[in-house]
């Protein structure tokens, strides 16, 4: 895998880090502004809902500039969101800085998977794009407990300054690493836009909802599930975390792997074993043992899904990835906040702590639904000629 493909995985970590630590220091930040642990929570919110809107908008903005350029201009939005954060005097400030920081995400990935894939050669790029989201699941393992720790430690703020230096340390890696790009001849938005059009796109973007909403479904209410139902201690929480991050770093190595050779069976077990896992989570929550295990399972055949899901628009979008890339990354976030949302709602219905378990089993066994449909439309449809390809407008450039 060339070089670059490091200084990809490096903003990736950043990224990764300032996404989900916050969780973790809700708490601390809450009690410094003299806000509730809910209004706190618009932390995590406001951040999904950036990565949704700013997935889009930036990089239609950033249509016009090469895919390099563009990717160090979203590292420089995401160090200054992070420094907008350590400094806020106000929570108003604060969650400004989480907005501007997550407006750089869905386009940091949704550019850098294209960028990825055309490092390598046609038979590797789900690989290629599993490696720059290593930086994320690792984030998981080492940046968000030890950001978490350093945070109640030290202060939060420090948290965040960390996080933006980090940042500086991705933009230089991409100026240094990643190779010059520039769009193809004849990229235009329209063409970006017309990916939309191929119900294959849009149906892998469900899946993508679906997907990865089942597991946020249940890692949204991971503590109280495991501190009510499990036993576990309010500290063991954050093992279980880094658990889950271990699960999503070999899932997502896998996912890596296999999504080259045999994209479409993949989905169908990794989909398939995630609904069963998590219909299952509802009776091992009772169980430490089993419970942690089933935590890295979730992780692992959550993660796997990724690489393929994001591979199957890069192809499925032909001529023209980067927007509907951009746009797949924001779906995955927005399946975390409706995935979060309906978990709250059946808890708060008075199902109990387990409950946001069969919601995730849901959505991910209707994800499984979508991919044995788009597989049936795939067969019935006959595949477009490299000719209509390049019709649709940007190619992904590729290197041997």
């Amino acid at each position: 895998m060339p070089l670059a493909l490091l200084a990809l995985a490096v903003g990736a970590f950043g990224i990764g880090t300032t996404e989900f630590v916050i969780m973790g220091l809700l708490p601390e930040i809450a009690g410094d502004y003299g806000v509730s642990i809910p209004t706190a929570g618009l932390l995590v919110t406001g951040y999904a809902l950036g990565v949704v809107v700013g997935a889009p908008l930036l990089t239609v903005l950033g249509n016009r500039v090469s895919r390099k350029r563009m990717l160090m201009a979203l590292m420089g939005l995401f160090v200054i969101g992070n420094l907008v954060s350590a400094l806020a005097p106000t929570f108003g400030m604060m969650l400004a800085g989480r907005v501007i920081a997550s407006l750089a995400h869905g386009s940091f990935f949704g550019i850098g998977s294209v960028v990825a894939a055309g490092l390598v050669a046609p038979d590797k790029k789900a690989g290629a794009i599993a490696t720059m989201f290593t930086g994320l699941t690792v984030a998981n393992i080492v940046g968000v407990p030890l950001g978490t720790f350093i945070g109640q430690a030290v202060g939060w703020r420090t948290t965040f300054a960390i996080v933006a230096a980090l940042g500086v340390i991705g933009l230089f890696g991409i100026a240094r690493l990643v190779p010059a790009m520039p769009r193809p001849e004849g990229a235009r938005l329209r063409g970006e836009l017309t990916a939309f059009r191929n119900p294959q796109v849009l149906l892998a973007m469900a899946m993508t909802v679906l997907g990865f909403g089942g597991v946020f479904a249940a890692i949204t209410y991971i503590a109280p599930m495991m501190t009510e139902v499990g036993g576990y201690s309010d500290g063991a929480v954050t093992w279980l975390l880094v658990l889950f991050g271990v699960g999503m770093f070999l899932g997502n190595l896998l996912g890596g792997r296999f999504a080259d050779r045999a994209l479409m069976p993949l989905l169908y077990t990794t989909l398939g074993g995630l609904a069963l896992v998590l219909a299952l989570f509802t009776l091992t929550a009772h169980h430490k043992v089993l419970a942690a295990i089933t935590v890295l399972l979730v992780g692992a055949l959550g993660f796997a899904t990724v690489p393929p899901l994001q591979k199957r628009v890069l192809d499925q979008a032909h001529g023209a990835p980067t927007l509907a890339s951009a746009v797949n990354i924001g779906a995955f976030n927005l399946g975390n906040a409706l995935a979060a949302w309906l978990g709250g709602m059946v808890i708060a219905a008075g199902f109990g702590y387990t409950s946001p378990n069969w919601v995730g089993a849901a959505l991910a066994a209707a994800a499984l639904l979508l991919a044995f449909w788009s597989a049936a439309l795939e067969r019935r449809t006959p595949a477009p000629t490299v000719a209509a390809a390049q019709l649709a407008g940007d190619r992904v450039p590729v290197h041997h």
